[in-house]
């Protein structure tokens, strides 16, 4: 703003102020900036205040190892799929609540815990320095060393035993939770990736009239899908247990069968196998007729049915299992045993 822009009754204050300033810089350029004078905060001078503020921190790291712990526990109290309704949030899956709001609680309270920590125990004197040169000299850099060790003196960390302590632990403990999430991402399988609700005397049920197959339902060419007897739709666990046990059946000439465990797991030239890719488990629905190939319809990993089931072409990694089945008393298509291999893509790779 120029002379001619200050109204004319303020003219001689701009004219003082810009005359003090411009004297301030000439003389100290790095002169006080005008901060308030320091006032010691209380727990400066009180030692007991000081005491109440360390147990406070050490309380809030203290909750902090508290909620990591409950964080991991969850993980075995909580099924994956149980739900709860919470107000406001509605109906949400326990496990995922208690995970959140355990891990939340555990950061923070570190973050609350450093921050009293500093503004009630730290120096909160300020401190000027003049500006240097970004390669610093050896005396600046002995300087800052020193710097750093007053830092640490007036921390009071190596004095404060219980505030040094239960911070460590607390950020010890927080990084369990990462390896939890990490080791476990779900479930462990155990046994069930082994065993399907496939056993000897359990009659194969066709998928789409939801009647025992007879061997004259299996035409030659014709490709049938079959779930285990006792597996009904309205179970609470049948979409696992199908992904599991969902087979297929096909019917083929008996010369025409090249494996000599197929011919014997068969009856009549009907043979069946497992529904589900051996690439990344996507159910096999497509049959040649002619050439007796199966394909996965997602990477066209395919299948020869008269020999094994084995890998022809694409990424699966090995042959569909086999279910070996014969014929009760009844007449109906039962299965004589649960398959021999698990089920599903490269189990081997899982363990």
């Amino acid at each position: 703003m120029s002379s001619q822009e200050i109204p004319e009754e303020n003219l001689p204050l701009a004219q003082d102020t810009a005359h003090v300033a411009v004297e301030h810089v000439e003389d100290d350029p790095l002169g006080d900036p005008g901060l308030p004078a320091h006032k010691p905060r209380v727990q400066d001078i009180d030692e007991r205040a000081a005491r109440r503020s360390e147990r406070t921190v050490a309380l809030l790291f203290t909750l902090s190892m508290l909620a990591t712990v409950a964080f991991i526990a969850s993980f075995v109290i909580f099924p994956v799929d149980k739900i709860v309704y919470i107000w406001p949030l509605g109906h949400i899956s326990a496990l995922n609540f208690a995970l959140g709001m355990t891990l939340g609680i555990a950061l923070f309270c570190i973050g609350a815990g450093a921050v009293h920590w500093a503004r009630t125990l730290m120096s909160d004197v300020e401190v000027a320095d003049e500006r240097h040169p970004i390669e610093a000299s050896p005396e600046v850099k002995a300087k800052v060393l020193a710097d750093f060790a007053d830092g640490a003196r007036e921390s009071a960390i190596g004095r404060r035993k219980l505030i040094r302590n239960t911070m460590f632990g607390a950020l010890a403990m927080v990084p369990l939770s990462g390896v939890v999430l990490l080791r476990d991402l779900g479930p462990l399988p155990e046994e069930k990736l082994r065993k399907t609700l496939w056993a000897k005397g359990k009659q194969l049920i066709n998928m789409n009239t939801n009647e025992p197959l007879r061997p004259e339902d299996v035409a030659v060419g014709s490709l049938t899908f079959a779930m285990p007897q006792g597996l009904e739709e309205s179970q609470h666990d049948f979409n696992n247990e199908i992904a599991k046990a969902a087979l297929m059946i096909v019917r083929i000439q008996p010369e025409d069968i090249k494996d000599k465990r197929e011919l014997e797991w068969s009856h009549d030239g009907i043979v069946a196998y497992s529904k589900i890719c051996t690439h990344v488990g996507c159910p096999i629905s497509l049959y040649e007729q002619q050439t007796h190939h199966v394909l996965c319809p997602c990477h066209q990993s395919t299948f020869d049915l008269s020999d094994g089931a084995r890998v022809i072409f694409g990424p699966a990694g090995h042959a569909l299992p086999q279910l070996r089945i014969g014929v009760n008393d009844e007449g109906f298509l039962e299965a004589l045993g649960d398959f021999e291999e698990p089920v599903g893509p490269a189990f081997w790779e899982r363990g």
